[in-house]
């Protein structure tokens, strides 16, 4: 029995996309209206360009977008062009650093491709477009602004927003030109109504106070109900946020990370995750979702592997996955090395320093870390623990012209 009027409410419940809405029942009869009458529903996300993709921890929301396109609405994905240059305070301890046209600009690039994987772009009534706020704020003056649009804000509830409110208690500064971030964000919503007509903005948890500045001004200024909805934080079974792996981000774009290691990130989710996984980052019937999430064991393994292809396949494309899949076995099943392999080209005649090779390849950041996994024997050359932080890798070490190491168990390398 479904709990809605509306495909995509529906669709966010089972899978465990909802967290908030500014107005349940609202919502769900606007999306009805739309689906019923074949007229698209027109919704937003939001990524300031603060860097060149996106990752694992922003794919929840674009996941939500995925699936308001399937249902037969139109995406927007708006660039902060314009809010990159003032940093959500949402989350933050300081001032994010300001940045120059020209990084602006490339990072714009790399968002429009980090979204390109999840959504179908175009000119068709359902196809994604990309706007920047820049092109509305860049001519905008100050007195008008603080007229037409400050004056429907109030301080006193603006001081109750998790993100001043947090930042305040713990005695962090916070600059004025951070507590007009939820005005400007607001403002964006607004013009995208104008603009597109746009009535719902998609996000995570942690922007519910930025979104909700929107449907307020929205209801004030332009008489207009807009709808927000947020998805939870998703967090491993430790509490730890999801999207980073051992301190590096898991990034979505392939120049930044390797279709092997993102395919390697969803394969070594811990046993609890799986049907949270297979929800969310995965398009799989829910029929399938359940009949994985049952496995125990050491069938859980299997689970993980469609986790990895499915959640890879999305993101970077089936001979992509397959490629990466085809890596894991021949590395972790069959002992041998697979093609996908980070690898990390020597001069093995010369020689290279472990903790060097360790660290060139990625592995470590830093020395001093090499030193301490060498310690509790968490290096390995060939199959066999590091013992000599001195040591040094040279063409004796190679097997059929190659040296495999590896961190822990979850982490291979091939140095040529």
């Amino acid at each position: 029995m479904t709990k809605f009027k509306s495909e995509f409410l529906n669709i966010m419940d089972e899978r465990g996309f909802y967290n908030q809405c500014t107005n349940e029942e609202g919502f769900d009869n606007y999306l009805y209206e739309c689906e019923k009458t074949g007229k698209p529903a027109v919704g937003y996300l939001g990524s300031d360009p603060t860097g060149d993709s996106l990752h694992v921890g922003h794919i929840v929301p674009l996941m939500m977008l995925r699936w308001f396109q399937k249902c037969g609405h139109k995406p927007l994905t708006l660039v902060g062009g314009a809010t990159a240059r003032i940093g959500d305070p949402s989350g933050k301890d300081k001032l994010r650093p300001f940045l120059d046209e020209a990084t602006l600009a490339h990072n714009a690039q790399g968002l429009k491709k980090s979204f390109s994987k999840f959504l179908k772009f175009g000119d068709g009534p359902t196809d994604a477009l990309m706007v920047d706020n820049w092109e509305w704020f860049k001519d905008i003056k100050y007195l008008e602004f603080l007229r037409d649009i400050g004056t429907c804000y109030s301080v006193n509830r603006m001081l109750t927003m998790d993100s001043v409110k947090s930042r305040l208690e713990r005695e962090q500064p916070m600059s004025f030109l951070e507590f007009n971030y939820m005005l400007l964000q607001g403002y964006d919503f607004c013009v995208l109504l104008q603009k597109y007509n746009c009535r719902a903005q998609i996000a995570g948890a942690d922007q519910w106070g930025n979104i909700t500045s929107g449907t307020e001004l929205g209801r004030r200024r332009y008489d207009t109900e807009l709808f927000g909805f947020t998805s939870p934080i998703i967090t491993d079974s430790s509490g730890k946020k999801m999207g980073k792996s051992e301190g590096n981000a898991v990034w979505i774009n392939e120049d930044k990370l390797p279709a092997y290691d993102y395919y390697q990130y969803f394969r070594n989710i811990g046993d609890a995750e799986v049907g949270k996984c297979l929800r969310i980052y995965t398009d799989l019937p829910m029929d399938e979702v359940h009949r994985l999430e049952q496995l125990q064991d050491k069938e859980i393994n299997e689970a993980k592997k469609i986790l990895a292809f499915e959640a890879t396949k999305i993101c970077r494309g089936e001979e992509e996955a397959k490629s990466a899949q085809e890596t894991a076995i021949k590395t972790f099943e069959q002992g041998a090395a697979g093609d996908d392999l980070p690898t990390l080209n020597a001069d093995l005649k010369a020689g290279i320093g472990v903790l060097d090779a360790f660290l060139q390849i990625g592995f470590v950041e830093s020395k001093g870390e090499a030193r301490r996994l060498i310690k509790q024997a968490g290096l390995k050359i060939n199959g066999q623990p590091v013992t000599d932080e001195n040591y040094v890798i040279t063409a004796a070490d190679a097997v059929d012209g190659a040296v495999k190491i590896a961190q822990g168990k979850k982490k291979f390398g091939i140095i040529k």
